[in-house]
Parts: C-alpha cells; structure tokens; sequence
C-alpha cells in the first residue's frame, strides 16, 4: 500500500502528521514522533505575545542603569548566556533537522505583522522545510468589521511570503461570515495551503469562586464534520493545499478526510491521549482497510468525496439541512 501523499511541496511517506503541541517541546519526543511513525511534524507555536515580552526583557536588561553612573556598563548582562524563548524555539528546529529525517515545519501564533516577519525569517533560517501561520483572533471588537478581519488575515500572509522562500501553510478559524471567499483571498495573497481549523480557547466559569477559568478539552471524532465539510467544498475550487487538523483520532477520520480532498489529517488529541504509538496503529489499519477494498494508493482516493465528485453534490450545503431535521423522531432516541 502506498500511504505517500505531498503536501506544500513536501513529499511525505504518509498523510499522518504530527500537529502543534506540547509534543513538539523537546527533542526526545520529536523523536518519538518520527519513530512511531509520523510523516511531517509541525512544531510547538511560537506565540506574538512571547516574542513582544521577551523584547522588552531584553530592552530592559540592556539599557537597566545605563544613565547611572560610569560604571554602569558593568549593568549589561552576559549575552553569550541570555537566552530568550524564541531563540530555544530556533535552536529546537536546527536540532530536529540535524537529527531527524521527516519535515519539521515551524508555526507562529498571532494577529499582528510586526513580528512575525523576523521571525518568520528565523525559522526559515534555522532549516525549517516550510511555516505555519496560526493567526488566532476572537473579533469581539463590535467596531471591527468581517472585511477588516478578512484583510488583517491577507496582510499577514502577504508579508510573511515577501521574506520567505519555503511554503506557507495558514491555520484557519471557522467563523469566517464567507468562508469560501475568504478561503480564496487567503490563497490568492500566498497562502500554500489551509488548515483547517483552529480550536480556540473556550473559557469556563467557576462558580465557587466566580472566576472565569481556563477549560482546555482533548478534540474528539465528533469535531471532524466540520473540516471535512469545508475541505470537500473547496477541494478543486483552489489552487492550494488543504489540511485537516481538528477531530482526527482513528484510520475511519484519517480516511474520511483524504476522499474530502485534504493532502494530510494532523493529529494531536489522540496522541496526548494514547499515546504517540497511535501513529503505528492507525498506519496499520489503514493499509488493512485499503488492502479489503484494493486501493493502491492514497493519492487514488484524495478528492473522491469532495463537493464535485459525488452525486449528490448539494449534500454539503443547504438543501440536507430540512432532510436531516425531518429525519429525527422520537422513537428513533437510544
């Protein structure tokens, strides 16, 4: 069975990559992911709000002093010693390219140009074999407009293009108003491919101390409908990479997202759950689920679902929307 599939340019031995997560902190697990089998890792995120702090750290450690007396040069710290977050983050991906053999692919988290040009430039710089951008924004501003949303969305990924030259892949939310549009836009201003989707954070309230407190929950299969439905609408229509990275857990979801149209399904919840020898696993099962229904390869069966392949196209929007609705009785309950 051959699981090959190419993403961005990248030729990988299969569509199972290794999403952002706390597996991607050090070397060792990195490893571990290359081991049980994952085709591609994309690293941790490097966070906008991470790299403004660690500036003006830096900004503050090196002008302490200064206007205090002669012998305030003696204030400035030992450089050869100060290491900031982002330049751990740069000195990991150089680490797993000396060592490891899949594409790491880097990943900034923001909403912001500014910074990320640098460092965009630095991951590149450090042997990073292609960038994604996780532009995480929650439009709560009731001044802020789709279309400015949208637009903040085309200046990022214009800018980060113009001081790269590997592959740049960006993290979709869905809750674009035009998602199929903005989809366009996003790849007509560079984007290599569209991930899809972002899991943002979703905050809970405590009501012994009436605090509003972080909640982080593990995705599930369940998550998968909604990457799929889009990746299946857009699939053909976009002259770019599609990617699925929410809700992807067993060889059924893995499956079920290349006949949508997507290159790769990246996985994290699963892997924090069980366990990165889920890899192994579910390479297993799909090369025994192809072998029952001899297909040959992945690349025959990417796009065999998707919106302009199957015979009901307009399942995928509206028209099912009644259909479904009606099919629910009472008597059809568990």
């Amino acid at each position: 069975m051959d699981l090959s599939t190419n993403y961005m340019g990248l030729k990988l031995s299969s569509p199972l990559v290794a999403a952002a997560s706390p597996l991607s902190y050090n070397l060792g697990s990195m490893k571990s992911l290359e081991d049980a089998g994952a085709s591609a890792i994309v690293m941790y995120s490097l966070f906008e709000e991470q790299i403004h702090q660690e500036s003006q750290q830096l900004d503050h450690y090196l002008n302490y002093g200064v206007n205090s007396f002669a012998e305030a040069l003696d204030y400035f710290p030992d450089l050869t010693h100060y290491n900031i977050g982002s330049d751990e983050y740069m000195k990991l991906i150089s680490q797993a390219k000396q060592s490891l053999s899949v594409p790491i692919i880097g990943s900034l988290n923001g909403v912001s140009p500014g910074g990320w040009i640098k460092h965009a430039k630095k991951i590149e710089e450090a042997g990073a074999d292609a960038l994604e951008l996780n532009i995480y924004y929650v439009a709560a501003d009731l001044d802020v407009s789709d279309a400015e949303v949208v637009q903040m969305y085309l200046e990022i990924i214009k800018t980060v293009k113009q001081v790269v030259h590997i592959p740049v892949a960006v993290k979709l939310s869905p809750y674009f108003s035009a998602m199929a549009n903005a989809a366009k836009k996003m790849v007509e201003a560079g984007a290599d491919a569209l991930v899809m989707f972002n899991r943002f954070y979703q905050p809970d309230f405590d009501l012994e101390k009436l605090e509003v407190v972080p909640h982080l929950v593990l995705s599930t299969s369940h998550e998968l409908r909604l990457p799929l439905r889009w990746v299946a609408m857009l699939y053909g229509k976009l002259k770019t990479d599609l990617a699925i990275t929410t809700g992807v857990h067993t060889h059924e979801d893995v499956l079920k997202g290349m006949m949508a149209g997507a290159k790769v399904t990246m996985m994290a919840s699963e892997l924090l759950h069980h366990g990165v020898k889920r890899i192994g696993e579910i390479k297993e099962d799909l090369k025994h689920w192809m072998e029952e229904r001899e297909y040959e390869s992945i690349v025959q069966m990417q796009g065999s679902m998707s919106q302009q392949h199957v015979s009901e196209p307009s399942a995928f929007e509206r028209a099912n929307y009644m259909k479904e609705l009606k099919s629910w009785r009472l008597d059809s309950r568990p």
